[in-house]
């Protein structure tokens, strides 16, 4: 798996947007990825250095339309903290 299989997408919400000023960055990782993977995968992908790494699974929601019920898939979480010394990301920087 390379680091663009795990880095799945992005998370943008309020409160992810209130991380970006201390560095804490929030992305959808593939399920199977451990902490170091996610770690190398962030290191390689965007050229900063990773302090640390906390992952969350988060469940599905259960939706209905009608009279039919169905799930929302889970997934996984990161949120990745940068070291000081590291340049931040230009992605979210250009969103802030």
């Amino acid at each position: 798996m390379n680091s663009y299989d795990i880095i799945i997408k992005p998370i943008l919400s309020e409160k992810s947007f209130s991380g970006i000023q201390m560095k804490r960055y929030t992305f959808k990782v593939a399920m199977s990825a451990t902490k170091v993977d996610i770690k190398r995968a962030v290191e390689e992908v965007f050229g900063v250095e990773v302090a640390k790494v906390n992952t969350v699974i988060v469940k599905g929601k259960v939706k209905r339309r009608g009279a039919t019920s169905g799930k929302r898939p889970d997934y996984k979480k990161a949120i990745v903290q940068l070291t000081e010394s590291s340049k931040s990301i230009e992605f979210f920087d250009s969103l802030t």
